[in-house]
């Protein structure tokens, strides 16, 4: 199997992409998980096509490969990093890779609340129109205070959190297959 995930911001550092180094070592023989940034996606601007960009035709190709998607966001001011929902944007802009993928979205906070509310919004935005993705229900991972949670080798430190990790992963998993069985299964008419 075959996943992306996504840095879901353009800071040097970010505990969402330890998060998700750490799933890709973690779980390295259940899947494959490619590592994406976004720190070279140009702000979106309607007026101002940058589709052809190569950093966002890159996205997009490794999305349309993908059986999965991870978006691992941080939260800004209760919300969705400004650079993640551009990405975004771009990505139902022109070219629509999300459609009818299973995307799971967790996230990482140095807050104690994790990012309760910018998944919460991450969701809305992709079930949104020309998003169209399967959003993985339920199962919520939070890593808050997520500058304590990491060891010198980037390792989870609490048994707890990676076990919750594991049961959130595993269901996951179970999910990108399932969507991706239905999405081909030839249509049929309805009498």
């Amino acid at each position: 199997m075959k996943l992306v995930g996504i840095v879901g911001s353009n800071a040097e550092f970010s505990s969402n992409r330890l998060l998700l180094q750490y799933i890709k070592r973690h779980f390295a023989e259940y899947f494959e998980l490619e590592i994406l940034e976004i720190n070279q996606i140009p702000m979106f601007d309607a007026s101002n096509d940058q589709t052809d960009h190569p950093a966002i035709q890159l996205l997009n190709k490794k999305i349309l490969q993908a059986d999965g998607i991870l978006i691992a966001t941080s939260e800004h001011i209760h919300t969705v990093p400004p650079a993640l929902k551009s990405t975004i944007e771009w990505l139902s802009y022109k070219v629509t890779p999300f459609i009818h993928k299973p995307v799971y979205v967790i996230g990482a906070s140095y807050l104690e609340q994790g990012t309760s509310r910018a998944q919460l919004h991450m969701d809305q935005i992709l079930e949104s129109p020309r998003v169209d993705a399967y959003v993985f229900p339920g199962n919520e991972f939070l890593l808050g205070g997520a500058k304590n949670k990491f060891d010198a080798e980037g390792n989870i430190t609490d048994p707890k959190t990676v076990d919750h990790l594991e049961k959130c992963i595993a269901k996951f998993i179970r999910y990108v297959k399932l969507i991706n069985q239905l999405e081909n299964i030839p249509e049929t008419t309805i009498d």
